[in-house]
């Protein structure tokens, strides 16, 4: 039994062995990834590309280096994102219905990306500039409304949110719905998840925020594993519940605001992947926030490539993949563990 004890004991080492393991799985897919698409380029050719040593003519460095290498990027950003959110989000409000889209931050940005195009700014700045203002208009009503004098209480917080991004998504679609404007109507795409704009340039801005972000919210792994056991409980104990709990949902959310601005809305990837890897790796945050974030960049690099390639030459709006992946599984997660995950 003592063997067996310190085997599961939890070390740095077995940490980074595991996110290793999970590195190798997602460079894996980025082959893939690279590899797959209307025109067929083998993996010789990609690593060639990629080191630099193919001819600088051939018509395969523009489709990988400005086409699929940048959004593949931008989505496994993404991806991780969301995940790392979704872990996150459930463990502050101890509910496993939440994900990043919970406080109603995507109806948000989405109602300041329709703001940008009925005035017709342009996808490059426009659109991302005020979607991320929406975001932020979002979080603060949220934090306004949710609030009380004896602190946020979690329930509050999810009702909240969920008015909100009903109110904004009426909006939304009522705008749509009266516009004649076609860049409107092209807005329907965006609002399922589109990462065929991705540019290097957008990955320099999100990169930077998302990694520094999730380091700080790994930072609070111990916290986060003692709040799940009860708010009371971890007050008892030491940890400043509440200011964990602002801080953490103000970087979620800030996190979730920069992410739709410059992807749309993509939806179950922080609810599923969350799960899947809580019950592959168990529930300390010390080991779930890094494999649920490489595992939520596996998960979108694989449903976008899906996107991009199911009905070839055209393509879907990975929001579309997601629900299809997402949605059955889900019901079948909800049905079988909801009713434990407090437990597990």
């Amino acid at each position: 039994m003592m063997e067996n004890y310190r085997k599961n004991i939890l070390t740095p080492s077995r940490v980074i062995t595991l996110s290793l393991i999970m590195l190798g799985v997602l460079a894996l897919v980025t082959a893939a990834s690279l590899a797959l698409g209307t025109a067929d380029v083998s993996l010789k050719d990609i690593l060639e590309i990629l080191t630099g040593t193919a001819p600088k003519d051939d018509p395969a460095r523009l489709i990988i280096l400005r086409i699929r290498l940048p959004r593949i990027l931008l989505a496994g950003l993404v991806g991780f994102a969301l995940s790392v959110g979704g872990v996150v989000f459930q463990a502050i409000l101890r509910n496993p219905l939440a994900d990043p889209f919970i406080l109603g931050v995507s109806s948000g940005s989405a109602f300041g990306a329709v703001i940008a195009i009925a005035l017709g700014l342009g996808f490059s700045l426009g659109v991302p500039v005020l979607s991320f203002a929406g975001a932020l208009f979002t979080i603060y009503l949220v934090m306004a409304i949710g609030s009380r004098k004896i602190g946020m209480e979690s329930s509050t917080i999810l009702l909240t949110g969920v008015i909100i991004n009903a109110f904004f998504t009426a909006i939304i679609m009522s705008f749509i719905s009266v516009s004649s404007d076609d860049r409107l109507h092209t807005m329907l795409f965006w609002l399922y998840g589109d990462l065929s704009q991705g540019k290097y340039g957008q990955l320099l801005i999100i990169a930077p925020f998302i990694i520094v972000s999730s380091i700080i919210l790994f930072a609070f792994s111990r916290d986060l594993n003692i709040i799940t056991t009860g708010e009371e409980n971890a007050a008892q104990l030491g940890v400043e519940v509440e200011w964990v709990k602002k801080v953490s949902l103000v970087i979620v959310s800030l996190i979730m605001g920069l992410v739709v601005a410059f992807s749309g809305l993509i939806g179950f990837v922080g609810l599923i992947v969350p799960h899947l890897a809580r019950m592959a790796f168990g529930s300390d945050h010390r080991v779930l926030i890094p494999a649920a974030s490489i595992g939520g960049a596996i998960f979108l690099i694989a449903a976008d490539t899906l996107a991009r390639t199911i009905i070839s030459p055209s393509e879907l709006p990975v929001g579309v993949i997601t629900a299809f992946m997402g949605a059955p599984f889900f019901i079948i997660l909800l049905k079988k563990r909801g009713s434990q995950w407090i437990r597990s």
